[in-house]
């Protein structure tokens, strides 16, 4: 049976302050559990309904479904929720591909695009201090185990930037043309907010500007999601990589 304190617990792991200063986060599902399991992530503690899982029995406690209910955050609970610590920080490496993420607010955009780095070999994402936490549940849910495959910094950008000493793209609605754009195998790329782009801050350090042309005739869409976007820049990234 779970307790109240660990009810609470649990629940204050909605909230970013509650997450750092516990060092904890959750992970809801079989399968995102699992990925989480076999990865160097610490398991805190496993709660589930069904003994299906390759965990330590002193930390893992079988719950009712009534008590599972009582600790998630989905509407539909699936029947495991797990409490990992939050790893320590490590130092991007600055070779290859690196995204750089200027205050992307939504957890399903920043879900997505942990996937797509991982999808694409992408080992570091860089984010500003005002991104979504990559540990918000929603979050965690969409990256849907690539979290675990994904080294995820939050820094200052324009000190981060600055000091790079490779090339800066920037995705812009106006730019070079991706399609056509002559794109090294290193580099870091610039995504920003869903409403308003990359901030003026960041685009003074911009090297060179991308920009994925429209080919419909419809002007009323102002510009692509940024997961989207960043699915269609990796992709072209890669591809050149194929063809040389």
């Amino acid at each position: 049976m779970v307790t109240k304190q660990e009810i609470k617990l649990i629940k204050s792991l909605n909230q970013k302050k509650y997450r750092q200063q516990l060092g904890l986060f959750t992970v809801e599902g079989v399968k995102g559990i699992v990925e989480f399991l076999n990865s160097d992530f610490k398991l805190n503690r496993l709660y589930t309904t069904e003994q299906i899982f390759d965990a330590p029995e002193n930390q893992t406690l079988e719950i009712s479904e009534n008590d599972l209910k009582k600790i998630t955050s989905l509407k539909n609970p699936n029947t495991a929720l797990a409490v990992f610590e939050i790893p320590k920080s490590v130092e991007a490496d600055k070779k290859g591909l690196i995204v750089v993420l200027d205050d992307v607010r939504d957890p399903g955009n920043l879900g997505t695009i942990i996937r797509l780095c991982d999808w694409y070999g992408v080992k570091d994402l860089i984010c500003s201090s005002n991104t979504v936490d990559c540990y918000n549940s929603k979050v965690v849910q969409a990256t849907m185990g690539s979290l675990t495959r994904v080294n995820i910094l939050y820094v200052d950008l324009r000190e981060f930037i600055s000091n790079y000493e490779g090339t800066v793209f920037g995705t812009y609605m106006n730019g070079e043309n991706i399609y056509t754009a002559n794109l090294p195998n290193e580099g870091i790329i610039v995504l920003g907010n869903e409403a308003n782009g990359i901030s003026d801050e960041i685009t003074s350090i911009i090297d060179r500007k991308l920009t994925i042309p429209q080919f419909g005739n419809s002007k009323d869409t102002e510009s692509l999601n940024v997961a989207n976007a960043t699915a269609i820049v990796l992709s072209e990234f890669r591809r050149r990589t194929i063809e040389r």
